[in-house]
This record gives C-alpha cells, sequence and structure tokens, in this order.
C-alpha cells in the first residue's frame, strides 16, 4: 500500500476565490492518494484592500479605500463571477467585509464529527455566504448550518470562544509557514499561493516520493 500524502488547504469563507478553489481541491482528494487537511486562514482585507460598505443597491455608506483599491476590488468581483459561471455558482458581491472567524470555527467543530459533516457544512457555508443569504458572524446561524449538516451542534455555542482561539493558533503557525493568502496549500513542505497552482500539486502527486 502506498502511504496517503497531506495536504494542508488554507481557506476562508469570505474569500470568493477560495470558493472557486473548494471543487478542485475535492477532485485532488477523490484522484489521489492524498488526505486533505483544510485549515482555516482569516485574511485582514482592509490591511491591503481597505474597507467599504455598501447598500443592497450598491451603493457606498461608508469607505475606507483609495481609487487603486476599488479598481482592485471591482475587477477581483467580476474576474471571479466569469470563473463562477463555469462552475454553475453564484457569487454576489458582499455589502461590507465580513469577521469570518466564527464560520471558520464552525468548520474545525464540523471536523470534529466527521468528514461527511465538514464537507456538507463548507458546502453549504460558501454557497449561502456568496448568495447573501447566510450571516457568518451569528452564532444561531452557524448552529443552524452545523445542525443542517448533520452536526450534533448543541455545545458549539459554548464550545465558540474554545474555537475562536483554536482559529487563532492555526493563522500565527500558517505565517511562520509563509502563508499570506487563500487559497493555500502546503505540500511535502512546499507553499503555493492560487487555485492556478492545482496543475502543479497534480504533478507533484503523481510523482512518488523518495
Amino acid at each position: 500500500m502506498t502511504e496517503r500524502r497531506e495536504i494542508a488547504v488554507y481557506s476562508d469563507y469570505k474569500s470568493p476565490y477560495a470558493y472557486l478553489a473548494k471543487a478542485e481541491v475535492y477532485a485532488l482528494a477523490a484522484d489521489y492518494q492524498v488526505t486533505v487537511l483544510w485549515r482555516p486562514y482569516i485574511l485582514d482585507i482592509p490591511r491591503y484592500l481597505g474597507s467599504a460598505r455598501v447598500d443592497a443597491a450598491g451603493q457606498v455608506l461608508e469607505e475606507s479605500r483609495n481609487a487603486h483599491q476599488w479598481r482592485r476590488v471591482r475587477y477581483s468581483y467580476m474576474d471571479c463571477r466569469r470563473q463562477a459561471r463555469k462552475q454553475g455558482l453564484v457569487i454576489r458581491g458582499t455589502q461590507k467585509i465580513w469577521d469570518s472567524r466564527l464560520a471558520a470555527a464552525g468548520m474545525l467543530f464540523a471536523q470534529n464529527q466527521d468528514e461527511g459533516v465538514f464537507r456538507r457544512y463548507h458546502d453549504l457555508v460558501f454557497e449561502r455566504f456568496w448568495r447573501r443569504e447566510l450571516d457568518i458572524e451569528s452564532v444561531e446561524a452557524i448552529v443552524d448550518v452545523l445542525q443542517e449538516a448533520g452536526a450534533d451542534a448543541s455545545g458549539f455555542a459554548g464550545w465558540a470562544d474554545t474555537g475562536l482561539a483554536e482559529v487563532a493558533r492555526i493563522c500565527r503557525e500558517a505565517e511562520a509557514m509563509g502563508v499570506f493568502g487563500v487559497t493555500s496549500f502546503v505540500l511535502d513542505g512546499e507553499l503555493f499561493w492560487g487555485r492556478e497552482h492545482v496543475a502543479d500539486i497534480r504533478r507533484m502527486l503523481e510523482t512518488p516520493v523518495g
């Protein structure tokens, strides 16, 4: 038996690029003898893209962005929607920069149950958040998604602070390895950033270690 290799995948629910990469990561797990370790990495978007809040019609209510940052944000959403159409996904622009730490804690909680619960939770959070149908900052909303995914979520509210601390620890460890964005992959100690590197990762997985 060939020993299963592990690949760490760092993701953030508020990243449309991470949403686009999800199916490709699932395919890696299905096509190769590899264990995918999904891990949270929380993006500090205001630090490099500024911040803004808009209403339902897209009118800017408040902002802290320069012209360059606005152009970059608008292009990113346009490009993500273009790529999302290829997968049949819906990506609607967010009305503010969300704090995704609680949803990430929910991801860890789901992983502690089983793989099926995690997959369903992961899919539901991404899909509903990007349709503007899920408040990822609400404990009650995360509990509802966990239950729908098949988890025993009765203890999540009491565990949430522990989960948030675990998310922070994982993010610090990721940064110590050089992670700065999502989707990031670590395979055999080598770091890759961006879904365009999935082809490189596939070639590595096809090459025996040693």
